[in-house]
């Protein structure tokens, strides 16, 4: 049987190592906590939850580092909640488990850069229980970590994902390409005809050879997500910058906000389920930049990005 508190104790110590390593790096931002608490019934303890619907109970904590010197706005939540019944887009690919009452936990992390040559990165780790009466539970791990250059550079992709592939190499030989492969179709936008970033990992449904297995991958790609992350940063905080390049990034950070609201499983199902919409909404940049039809200039780092990187490959 899963070990459902196993599971809660390693998602808010992940959490807590996250916040503390990201604000080391940062050397002046600061996390800031909104512990929220959602009774059964739909009432709950902090006022700023929008309450949207009653199906849905549970705690959390929002934690949010604004106008640091290196990270511009980083979010680290962590979710734990229970409903009566899994919405569509937690259903969506086992439309046999529509219906069951669920109970989900996660940690969410997104962190937009303040440098336009440092990439915004996602990580994600959750865990879904589903149960209907006179069934056995079904239940289920997903998630990963992709990055989202605004500037590509080779080396910070091959980093990358070299660490995705360790992450992989004990639970299965077929782990990193097949999750590699999931993660680059994952994170496209098919309005756009064009990916969020470079890739790295994305799983779900993961149940298969044990509870103890699914956690165990569970556990190390949420741990191999600041050894991928924290050395690009260190590497590419200080390079120089002006106009130019910061405005190419809040025009690709249109893309990230595109993906999010569009087709994002995380945020539609926070959205879907009632939850709390600072918190879920926090994986939005703080600024960003529309502009109609806009194309690159040839042969510049801008279309650079677009026609090179942006193109699943095989970086290892």
């Amino acid at each position: 049987m899963p070990n459902i508190q196993a599971v809660k104790d390693y998602l808010l110590g992940l959490q807590d190592r996250i916040c503390a390593a990201l604000e080391q790096e940062d050397g002046v931002g600061k996390f800031r906590e909104d512990a929220w608490e959602r009774q059964e019934g739909g009432r709950s303890r902090q006022p700023a939850a929008r309450e949207i619907g009653t199906s849905v109970y549970g705690s959390g904590g929002a934690r949010v580092l604004a106008e640091g010197a290196v990270f511009e706005q980083a979010g680290v939540n962590f979710s734990h909640v229970r409903g009566t019944e899994l919405p569509a887009s937690a259903s969506a690919r086992r439309p046999e488990l529509a219906g069951r009452a669920f109970e989900a936990l996660g940690v969410s992390v997104v962190v937009h850069p303040r440098n336009p040559y440092v990439p915004t990165s996602h990580c994600n780790v959750r865990f879904f229980t589903a149960e209907k009466a006179g069934a056995e539970p079904v239940w289920w791990f997903g998630g990963g970590f992709d990055l989202t250059p605004y500037y590509g550079f080779a080396d910070d992709c091959v980093h990358w994902h070299r660490t995705a592939r360790t992450a992989c190499e004990p639970f299965g030989a077929d782990y990193h390409p097949r999750f590699k492969k999931w993660c680059d179709e994952y994170f496209f936008l098919t309005h756009r005809n064009e990916p969020r970033g470079v890739g790295g990992l994305f799983f779900d449904d993961l149940s298969e050879r044990g509870f103890d297995h699914c956690f165990g991958f569970a556990r190390s790609v949420g741990d191999h997500y600041l050894a991928g992350y924290l050395p690009i940063v260190k590497k590419r905080k200080a390079t120089p910058y002006g106009d130019r390049e910061r405005d190419f990034q809040l025009y690709r950070r249109g893309r990230y906000v595109e993906f999010n609201l569009v087709y994002d499983r995380g945020t539609l199902f926070g959205l879907q389920s009632g939850g709390r919409a600072e918190s879920i909404l926090m994986s939005l940049p703080p600024l960003v930049k529309w502009r109609y039809n806009w194309r690159p200039e040839p042969g510049t780092a801008e279309a650079e990005l677009l026609e090179v990187f942006l193109k699943p490959r095989d970086w290892v």
